[in-house]
């Protein structure tokens, strides 16, 4: 298809900016212009991919922002210690920014985003890709429309998945929150800033319990090795690493992910090495991990309604769940279709919004891209279409409303630590409108 529209560049051509990369050239909505990327296989694939000239193949974003302006738009998708600087660099440069969650890996950092794409004058949209399913907007509108009356609690779960959590969180790039953040940030900022979104308003108090529970040394199995290539109870291990990343071999989505984060060789052979060399290969109870494996947040809105959410390792990779409770009614969600019950009738509603929701997972290995399904082509369409219009509008969230859900994770996670109740900061309205560049 040929590309017309806006420049994008792309700053981490891993597999969050490779994913909205491959959306924006198959909609032919924008050009795909520059990439920077460190690794030079990762760099290189994603040149040859989108035709870009090796004059505009970076090895890094510091590189490609010190050759000016490198588009109208920016997609910044690095490792999460690397969001912040990126985003305040190419805002300076007039870029407009789509910047993958989370925002920053602390609030000085968010904050300091905030104040560079304000000053400068260009759209922030925060990878919170849930807002954008049709699933979502089903679910608000049945509430907006005063279906279930006023709601006053609400419940919601996110099942991260036993192999999951041992691929992103044990094994991963994301075990440690020195490295990049706690678990509430890294994956669960997503759900905290959904139930913000959904219910329409911020929480005003939170608190939490949770703790790394079971990745850790002294669960480790009698006999189990270092690695699970020489483990004599590999076979009885949910957590093998083995069998996780040879299933993964003949099927294209899984081969993409998780088995590209663990080698780009799509063989047995080339599997076995990369597990026998690299940390995917590791003993779950031998890991540096050290984020939780399953939390709970307790969330007090100012309208008094009350929320419950609950991030666990240990289930099937599944869509969110979410049960929302009001005066005459409540609903009930599973990721794909919502059931609404009206305490008047007694009658309950299924609504399926269709395509553009998340599909279901299977309760068994690997069934997803790791993309959110349609989530993350929505979005990518929605920045397309704000960069070509010059207005807002398409994004369903800005630095403001990003800032906000942010804070209260940051709040929810000093709740965790110090075992009190706190109340969260007083947001800033969001700026509405056209902005320019």
């Amino acid at each position: 298809m040929q590309q017309t529209g806006p420049a994008i560049a792309v700053a981490g051509a891993g597999l969050r900016g490779r994913g909205y990369a491959a959306r924006i050239r198959a909609t032919g909505a924008a050009r795909i212009v520059a990439v920077a990327e460190p690794d030079p296989v990762r760099r290189a694939r994603f040149a040859a991919e989108h035709g870009i000239p090796p004059e505009r193949a970076f090895p890094g974003w510091r590189e490609m922002a010190a050759a000016g302006r490198p588009a109208d738009g920016v997609i910044v998708a690095t490792q999460d210690a690397e969001h912040a600087e990126p985003a305040i660099r190419f805002a300076g440069l007039g870029c407009h920014i789509l910047l993958e969650k989370p925002m920053a890996t602390s609030e000085e950092d968010a904050l300091r985003i905030v104040d560079a794409v304000e000053r400068a004058g260009v759209m922030l949209a925060v990878c919170h890709v849930l807002r954008y399913t049709g699933y979502t907007r089903a679910l608000r509108r049945l509430i907006a429309d005063g279906r279930i009356g006023t709601p006053v609690s609400v419940q919601h779960l996110e099942p991260v998945g036993w192999w999951h959590h041992a691929h992103s969180y044990v094994r991963g790039n994301w075990r440690r929150s020195d490295e990049s953040g706690p678990m509430l940030m890294t994956k669960s900022c997503h759900d905290i800033d959904w139930l913000i979104h959904v219910m329409g308003e911020v929480p005003a108090r939170v608190s939490s319990f949770g703790r790394l529970s079971h990745f850790r040394p002294e669960h480790r199995p009698p006999g189990a090795a270092a690695r699970c290539v020489d483990c004599a109870v590999e076979a009885r291990c949910p957590y093998s690493a083995r069998r996780l990343y040879l299933s993964c071999l003949g099927d294209p989505a899984r081969e993409a992910w998780p088995l590209g984060a663990v080698t780009d060789e799509r063989t047995e052979a080339g599997v076995l090495r990369a597990l026998r060399e690299g940390p995917y290969g590791r003993c779950v109870y031998g890991c540096d991990n050290d984020v939780v494996d399953h939390q709970v947040v307790n969330m007090e809105f100012p309208s008094g309604a009350t929320g419950v959410f609950t991030m666990t390792a240990f289930s099937p990779a599944a869509p969110r769940q979410t049960r929302v409770f009001g005066t005459s009614g409540c609903l009930e969600g599973d990721g794909v279709r919502i059931t609404v019950r009206d305490f008047v009738t007694g009658t309950a509603e299924i609504v399926d919004p269709g395509a553009g929701s998340p599909g279901p997972a299977a309760s068994g290995a690997p069934a997803f891209d790791g993309r959110h399904d349609h989530a993350d082509d929505a979005l990518a369409d929605a920045f397309a279409a704000a960069l070509a219009g010059g207005d807002r509008a398409p994004l369903s969230s800005g630095p403001r409303e990003s800032l906000a859900s942010h804070r209260v994770v940051w709040a929810t996670e000093r709740a965790r630590l110090d075992g009190a109740v706190v109340e969260t900061a007083p947001q800033s309205p969001p700026a509405k409108g056209r902005v320019g560049p």
